[in-house]
């Protein structure tokens, strides 16, 4: 039995990686996959990948295209969903903020820099106009993190995905007040480049394995009562997210790893632009 270490977020997105390892699909393969869930999301990920506290994350494709082109000693196996992610902009209930362009000048909660929540919020700004040098960040690592400083006004506003944070809009806690679509496939598979030196055909066979989940996940009987049980949604919220969600079984494409690094370098989140062949890793 080989270990292999993978994390990701403790988000709806993964569920099949669950179904398989409940159902015993990796250990029938010879496959110990110990899962790890990690709130903070992709900048705590980039980090666990550099220090080998995990051999696979499944991770968010600007964050780990950003983290490659610093040195992160992973490669892209494949994308995991194909379908963006729909970052909701929140701001505390309570707060005056009405509208987008009233966030302007004001801060931004993030789980920590290099994350997701990060890199979008500096997205949104330049699709605002905004000038994105003047940006302010709070860290705040989680969810838990953002209501707090929301609430005690340490920040402004949070982007989030925004079925995830649904559930805070409907008990009062947050308000949406816009969504921002990623402009490219939204969660990838990293492997560090150590494991696909030493066990690809590993690396492979669990590929094979969840993306025969993925491909009929939709098709799986009263699937979204599981989801909307597991993850504490309504069953018309799932239903909706569900419509939108396409997961993927092929690797990224040369022209949106482009897309990706040449925007990034144009906000000056990264200072150079990776090869294909050093940041991608194909079968």
């Amino acid at each position: 039995m080989k270990t292999i270490k993978i994390a990701g977020v403790p988000e709806h997105f993964n569920l099949p990686w669950h179904l398989c390892i409940e159902n015993g699909e990796f250990e029938e393969a010879g496959i110990d996959l110990q899962w790890t869930d990690v709130p903070e999301g992709t900048g705590k990920m980039c980090q666990m990948l550099r220090d080998g506290e995990t051999d696979i994350a499944v991770i968010l494709t600007e964050g780990i295209v950003k983290d490659i082109t610093a040195g992160n000693p992973s490669k892209i196996v494949q994308v995991y969903v194909e379908s963006p992610l729909i970052w909701g902009i929140h701001v505390d209930a309570k707060s005056n903020y009405t509208s987008l362009s009233d966030l302007e000048n004001t801060k931004v909660a993030i789980s920590r820099m290099g994350s997701g929540s990060h890199l979008m919020a500096i997205v949104n700004a330049q699709n605002q106009g905004w000038k994105t040098t003047d940006l302010q960040f709070e860290i705040v690592n989680t969810i838990d993190g953002a209501v707090e400083a929301l609430s005690n006004g340490t920040a402004d506003y949070f982007m989030w995905e925004k079925f995830m944070t649904k559930p805070l809009v409907d008990n009062g806690t947050f308000r949406r007040i816009a969504d921002c679509p990623t402009p490219w496939p939204c969660f990838v598979i990293a492997v560090r480049n150590e494991m696909l030196e030493k066990h690809p055909q590993t690396i492979a066979l669990i590929l094979e394995i969840i993306n025969t989940t993925t491909d009929e996940f939709k098709d799986i009987p009263s699937i979204n009562r599981t989801l909307a049980s597991r993850f504490n949604q309504k069953t018309e919220d799932i239903d909706s997210w569900l419509l939108q969600t396409r997961w993927s079984q092929k690797n990224i494409t040369s022209e949106t790893l482009n897309k990706i690094q040449n925007q990034l370098f144009e906000l000056s989140l990264i200072d150079k632009k990776s090869t294909f062949a050093d940041s991608v890793h194909a079968f």
